[in-house]
Protein backbone atom coordinates (compact mmCIF):
# COMPACT_ATOMS: atom_id res chain seq x y z
CA UNK A 1 0.00 0.00 0.00
CA UNK A 2 1.44 3.03 -0.97
CA UNK A 3 1.63 5.93 2.03
CA UNK A 4 2.87 9.81 1.62
CA UNK A 5 6.32 10.48 3.25
CA UNK A 6 5.33 13.31 5.11
CA UNK A 7 3.01 11.31 6.86
CA UNK A 8 5.27 8.66 7.81
CA UNK A 9 7.33 11.12 9.55
CA UNK A 10 4.57 12.74 11.31
CA UNK A 11 4.33 9.22 12.57
CA UNK A 12 7.84 9.05 13.93
CA UNK A 13 7.04 11.76 15.48
CA UNK A 14 4.13 10.96 17.49
CA UNK A 15 6.05 7.39 17.87
CA UNK A 16 8.78 9.55 19.79
CA UNK A 17 7.08 11.96 21.76
CA UNK A 18 5.17 8.82 23.22
CA UNK A 19 8.32 7.15 23.63
CA UNK A 20 9.69 10.47 25.26
CA UNK A 21 6.69 11.09 27.51
CA UNK A 22 7.12 7.26 28.65
CA UNK A 23 10.17 7.68 29.86
CA UNK A 24 8.91 10.66 31.63
CA UNK A 25 6.62 8.86 33.60
CA UNK A 26 8.47 5.94 34.69
CA UNK A 27 11.04 7.70 35.99
CA UNK A 28 10.31 6.50 39.74
CA UNK A 29 13.04 9.77 41.14
CA UNK A 30 11.46 12.52 39.04
CA UNK A 31 7.49 11.23 39.41
CA UNK A 32 7.73 10.99 43.13
CA UNK A 33 9.42 14.56 43.23
CA UNK A 34 6.65 16.35 40.94
CA UNK A 35 4.11 14.62 42.55
CA UNK A 36 5.25 15.54 46.06
CA UNK A 37 5.57 18.91 44.82
CA UNK A 38 1.87 19.08 43.36
CA UNK A 39 0.81 17.77 46.65
CA UNK A 40 2.37 20.01 48.64
CA UNK A 41 1.05 22.75 46.38
CA UNK A 42 -2.43 21.72 46.50
CA UNK A 43 -2.27 21.35 50.83
CA UNK A 44 -0.48 24.83 50.95
CA UNK A 45 -3.48 26.77 49.04
CA UNK A 46 -6.26 24.08 50.94
CA UNK A 47 -4.80 25.04 54.16
CA UNK A 48 -4.33 28.77 53.33
CA UNK A 49 -8.04 29.06 52.46
CA UNK A 50 -9.37 27.57 55.21
CA UNK A 51 -7.53 30.11 57.77
CA UNK A 52 -8.17 33.25 55.18
CA UNK A 53 -11.29 31.91 54.38
CA UNK A 54 -11.02 32.60 50.83
CA UNK A 55 -8.66 31.17 47.83
CA UNK A 56 -5.56 32.82 47.02
CA UNK A 57 -4.50 30.77 43.42
CA UNK A 58 -0.97 32.35 43.92
CA UNK A 59 -0.21 29.72 46.78
CA UNK A 60 -0.27 26.93 43.89
CA UNK A 61 2.84 28.51 43.05
CA UNK A 62 3.74 30.28 45.87
CA UNK A 63 6.79 29.81 48.33
CA UNK A 64 6.19 29.90 51.59
CA UNK A 65 3.70 28.18 53.85
CA UNK A 66 2.42 25.12 55.49
CA UNK A 67 3.56 22.43 54.23
CA UNK A 68 6.76 23.33 52.35
CA UNK A 69 6.85 22.03 49.09
CA UNK A 70 10.58 22.83 48.93
CA UNK A 71 10.95 20.38 51.41
CA UNK A 72 8.36 17.81 50.07
CA UNK A 73 9.98 17.76 46.97
CA UNK A 74 13.60 17.44 47.58
CA UNK A 75 13.03 14.40 50.87
CA UNK A 76 10.70 12.99 48.11
CA UNK A 77 13.77 12.65 45.72
CA UNK A 78 16.44 11.82 48.31
CA UNK A 79 14.40 8.95 48.80
CA UNK A 80 13.48 7.58 45.76
CA UNK A 81 17.41 7.99 45.02
CA UNK A 82 18.28 5.85 48.46
CA UNK A 83 15.38 3.56 47.49
CA UNK A 84 15.95 2.81 43.86
CA UNK A 85 19.58 3.28 43.72
CA UNK A 86 20.62 2.18 47.79
CA UNK A 87 22.30 4.65 50.17
CA UNK A 88 25.20 3.79 49.44
CA UNK A 89 25.21 5.43 46.07
CA UNK A 90 26.46 8.72 44.83
CA UNK A 91 22.97 9.84 43.34
CA UNK A 92 21.61 9.56 46.94
CA UNK A 93 24.46 11.34 48.50
CA UNK A 94 23.95 14.07 46.08
CA UNK A 95 20.37 14.47 46.49
CA UNK A 96 20.52 13.86 50.65
CA UNK A 97 23.15 16.85 50.76
CA UNK A 98 20.51 19.10 48.15
CA UNK A 99 17.68 17.95 50.61
CA UNK A 100 19.72 19.51 53.38
CA UNK A 101 20.99 22.60 51.62
CA UNK A 102 17.13 23.15 50.50
CA UNK A 103 15.86 23.09 54.01
CA UNK A 104 18.82 24.71 55.79
CA UNK A 105 18.07 27.97 53.64
CA UNK A 106 14.56 27.18 53.12
CA UNK A 107 14.22 28.19 57.41
CA UNK A 108 17.71 30.04 57.84
CA UNK A 109 18.00 33.11 54.85
CA UNK A 110 14.31 32.68 53.10
CA UNK A 111 12.78 32.69 56.45
CA UNK A 112 14.62 35.80 57.63
CA UNK A 113 13.52 37.43 54.27
CA UNK A 114 10.02 37.18 55.11
CA UNK A 115 10.38 38.91 57.94
CA UNK A 116 12.08 41.60 56.94
CA UNK A 117 9.60 42.08 53.88
CA UNK A 118 6.94 41.95 56.96
CA UNK A 119 8.75 44.82 58.49
CA UNK A 120 9.48 46.71 55.42
CA UNK A 121 5.49 46.60 54.14
CA UNK A 122 4.94 47.85 57.46
CA UNK A 123 6.98 50.70 57.15
CA UNK A 124 5.85 51.63 53.66
CA UNK A 125 2.18 51.53 55.42
CA UNK A 126 2.96 53.82 58.23
CA UNK A 127 4.30 56.76 55.71
CA UNK A 128 2.52 56.61 53.19
CA UNK A 129 2.45 60.07 52.24
CA UNK A 130 6.70 59.93 51.85
CA UNK A 131 5.77 56.99 48.64
CA UNK A 132 4.60 57.51 45.13
CA UNK A 133 1.96 56.05 43.72
CA UNK A 134 3.86 53.40 41.75
CA UNK A 135 6.15 52.64 44.75
CA UNK A 136 3.18 52.25 47.16
CA UNK A 137 1.63 49.48 45.24
CA UNK A 138 4.65 47.38 44.65
CA UNK A 139 4.57 45.43 48.45
CA UNK A 140 7.58 43.19 48.79
CA UNK A 141 6.35 38.64 49.13
CA UNK A 142 6.14 38.38 52.81
CA UNK A 143 5.70 34.32 52.23
CA UNK A 144 9.13 33.32 51.15
CA UNK A 145 10.50 31.17 53.95
CA UNK A 146 9.68 28.53 56.30
CA UNK A 147 8.96 27.72 60.19
CA UNK A 148 10.69 24.65 60.82
CA UNK A 149 7.39 22.92 61.79
CA UNK A 150 6.90 23.44 57.88
CA UNK A 151 9.72 22.33 56.78
CA UNK A 152 9.47 19.06 58.81
CA UNK A 153 5.72 18.34 57.48
CA UNK A 154 6.86 19.21 54.25
CA UNK A 155 9.98 16.57 54.82
CA UNK A 156 7.49 13.77 56.26
CA UNK A 157 4.98 14.43 52.83
CA UNK A 158 7.82 13.81 50.97
CA UNK A 159 8.98 10.79 52.79
CA UNK A 160 5.17 9.55 52.20
CA UNK A 161 4.84 9.99 49.02
CA UNK A 162 8.37 8.28 47.93
CA UNK A 163 7.05 5.38 49.83
CA UNK A 164 4.10 5.27 47.65
CA UNK A 165 5.34 5.78 44.77
CA UNK A 166 8.25 3.19 45.09
CA UNK A 167 4.98 0.81 45.81
CA UNK A 168 3.75 2.21 43.07
CA UNK A 169 6.77 1.56 40.52
CA UNK A 170 7.73 -1.68 42.21
CA UNK A 171 10.55 -0.74 43.85
CA UNK A 172 9.03 -1.57 47.31
CA UNK A 173 7.45 -4.67 48.26
CA UNK A 174 5.95 -5.51 51.40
Amino acid sequence: MFCCPLFLKEMEKKQRMGFFIEQLTSNYLLMSAVLSWFIAQVLKTAIDAYFSKGINWERMTGSGGMPSSHSSTVVSLAVAAGVSYGVDSAIFAVALIFAIVVMYDATGVRRETGKQAVILNRLLLDNPFSWSGEEFEKKLKEYVGHTPFQVLMGAILGLIIAIIMGFFYGYIMI
